[in-house]
This record gives structure tokens, C-alpha cells and sequence, in this order.
């Protein structure tokens, strides 16, 4: 059956291969050229070398940084070794990161790839970290327990589902519940590559729990990050090739209602929301072209963008960081602690900077 898809999508690609190119490259985004936009007293943060593709900052300032993310057709730094998670006090004045020890027998470093992360707070302020993991190309969720004393994390469970086929990012909802982003349909990779040439948008969200999965909305052009309003009342979906962030209503049963989409002249990446006054920071890519065809000589641009009032019918948007490549490639997470801002990227290094 498998085989039968893939010609059938073969001929419909050779058959529509001009139309589709220019679609593909409208969908990268593939002509933009950043103007800068600079903020004061930026520094590189000391560490990061090898991607800081997603970020989670605790309300006491501690951030979980992702690192050394090996995604298929993407550039790596590093692709021998396995990924990490990184620690970074916000709190600190010289901005340094600290490797996070993981324990737990049963927990396979040698492959630890991780990707999309969200943490969770309990009633009696324990931290759980839900990491998105990639071990031999496959996806995972690895559920982590934070030990701040001893700054590791405790490895308590592997998740693994049928409707968790390619996962991308994840947001907590509880220590073992969360919504998570597949950015494809198909896990054969030569389908995967038809399936995001021709634009045929069935990636998904799903809701996972340890006693209900489902799928709770679909029809996404890769669905990248996802996160949720402070008072958890809305979800925030971002949609990578179509240039758009979707708000949806969350029930009590978990199901997702849309409400509305906001489109953009950017590829849009992780979301991150202020738990303050509830804005999203967005780390983009203006050229989606430059992300997935590597060039070091003309290297993928980085882009953060602000949403203010999101709900109403006239949302604020600040483009408030732009650098074409020379400083930061490929920014794919922004999130903002006490007056700063921290940027992340795919396979590159991360900048801290004040606003």
C-alpha cells in the first residue's frame, strides 16, 4: 500500500512539478531579505554552539535549553554526539549554561535528540520536563523529573504512541498530559519530502494522556510549536509553511475549538507566552529556503516577533529582532524574563539580549 502511495504521489509531483516549485518556494518564503533590527546589549550566550532549538524559562528565572537537535534534510555542528539540555540562570550576570546530568537506567543517552521541550509545575512545586526526542529518527516524549539540588534531571517514562508518529513540539497540560504538534503526516522519509513539496497539509495536532489520545485538530502545513494562554484557556498553534499562528478555545474535555489565524511574512516557529501579560514571542525564519539548503556563505536569517492582545480583533505586531544570518542563523524560540530577552535557534548558537 505503501508503495502504490508513494507512486501515486511521484506522479502527481512529476506532473504538477512547475506549479508546485513556485508554490514551494512561495511556502519557504524563499525571495525574503531581512532589514536588521537591532536591540541594545546583545551577547552571545557562552556554551551554545550546537542549537538551542527550544526553551522553557521558570518563573524563578532558571531556563531549559534543547541542544544539538539532529533533524532529517537540517544542518548539524555536531552530528556525532548526542543532544542535551542545558541550564541557564537568567538570574546571573555573566550568562553561562550548565550540561543537566540525566539519571534513570533505562534512559538511552547515546541517542538523546531532543527537539521540542514544556515544562509542568505541580500542587507541591515539583518541575517535570517533557522533552520531544528523536532517538534514531523516531519520536518520543521522554517525561523528566528536575532535581534542582543536584541540577539533573530523573528520567521517569518514555512515551510512545501510533498518533505520535513525528512529533515537533509539545505544551504541558499536566506531568503526563500535554497537546504536541506532528509536523508530518507519513514517517517514510521519501514520502515525508513529497508530502511537504506538494503542500498537502495533513499534519495534526493530538492530545495525549495516559488514558485518552486523539486527535483534536488537523489540516496543518507542519505544524511546528504550540503553546497556552496563562489562564489555559486558549492554545496557540504555529503553522511553519503557511505563514500562520491558529487560536483555539480549550474545552474541559480537551478538545480545541478554533477561534481564529493571524498570517504573517514569516515562517513562524516555537511559541512562547509571557505569563505576565500573556504575549507571545515568536522566534521566525524569513527564509525558510536558507534553513533547509544550508549555505554558510548566505546563512539562514533570524527573525522574533512580539504578539500583543492576540484576542482582540486587532493584535499588536512588533517585529522586535531581525539579524541576517552573520550574528544568529535560523532562530526557531524567543521568551523573555524580567526585561531580557533569550533567542534560541535549530542548529546554532543562542543570544541574550535587553529590551
Amino acid at each position: 500500500m505503501a508503495k502504490l502511495i508513494a507512486l501515486t504521489l511521484l506522479g502527481m509531483g512529476l506532473a504538477l512539478f512547475k506549479n508546485h516549485r513556485f508554490s514551494y518556494q512561495t511556502r519557504l518564503n524563499a525571495f525574503r531579505e531581512v532589514q536588521p533590527i537591532e536591540l541594545p546589549n546583545c551577547n552571545l550566550v557562552k556554551g551554545i554552539e550546537t542549537g538551542s532549538e527550544d526553551l522553557e524559562i521558570l518563573p524563578n528565572g532558571l531556563a531549559f535549553i534543547s541542544s544539538g537537535l539532529k533533524y532529517p534534510g537540517m544542518k548539524s555542528f555536531d552530528p556525532n554526539n548526542p543532544g542535551k539540555i542545558l541550564l541557564m540562570d537568567l538570574n546571573e550576570e555573566d550568562q553561562t549554561v550548565l550540561e543537566l546530568g540525566i539519571t534513570g537506567s533505562k534512559f538511552d543517552l547515546s541517542s538523546f535528540n531532543p527537539h521540542g521541550i514544556s515544562t509542568f509545575t505541580d500542587e507541591d512545586n515539583a518541575v517535570y520536563l517533557l522533552v520531544v526526542n528523536h532517538p534514531d529518527a523516531k519520536s518520543t516524549v521522554e517525561l523528566f523529573k528536575f532535581q534542582e539540588e543536584e541540577k539533573s534531571l530523573l528520567h521517569l517514562k518514555t512515551i510512545r504512541h501510533k498518533l505520535l508518529p513525528n512529533v515537533n513540539d509539545i505544551v504541558a497540560v499536566g506531568p503526563e498530559q500535554f497537546y504536541a504538534t506532528n509536523d508530518h503526516y507519513f514517517l517514510d522519509p521519501y514520502l515525508k519530502s513529497w508530502e511537504m513539496y506538494l503542500g498537502l497539509a495533513w499534519s495534526y495536532v493530538v492530545y495525549y494522556s495516559p488514558s485518552e489520545v486523539r486527535v483534536v485538530a488537523e489540516g496543518f502545513d507542519f505544524a511546528n510549536g504550540i503553546s497556552i494562554s496563562p489562564d489555559g484557556k486558549y492554545v496557540y498553534v504555529a503553522e511553519l509553511l503557511a505563514h500562520k499562528i491558529h487560536v483555539y478555545e480549550k474545552h474541559a474535555n480537551w478538545t480545541l475549538t478554533p477561534l481564529k489565524s493571524l498570517d504573517f511574512n514569516t515562517l513562524v516557529d516555537n511559541i512562547s507566552v509571557d505569563p505576565e501579560t500573556g504575549d507571545l514571542w515568536v522566534g521566525c525564519h524569513p527564509n525558510g529556503m536558507k534553513v533547509f539548503f544550508y549555505d554558510s556563505e548566505n546563512p539562514p536569517a533570524s527573525e522574533v516577533l512580539q504578539i500583543q492582545n492576540i484576542l482582540t480583533e486587532e493584535p499588536k505586531v512588533t517585529q522586535v529582532y531581525a539579524e541576517n544570518g552573520t550574528v544568529l542563523q535560523g532562530s526557531t524560540v524567543a521568551s523573555v524574563y524580567k526585561g531580557k530577552l533569550l533567542i534560541g535557534t535549530v542548529f546554532h548558537k543562542a543570544l541574550y539580549c535587553e529590551l
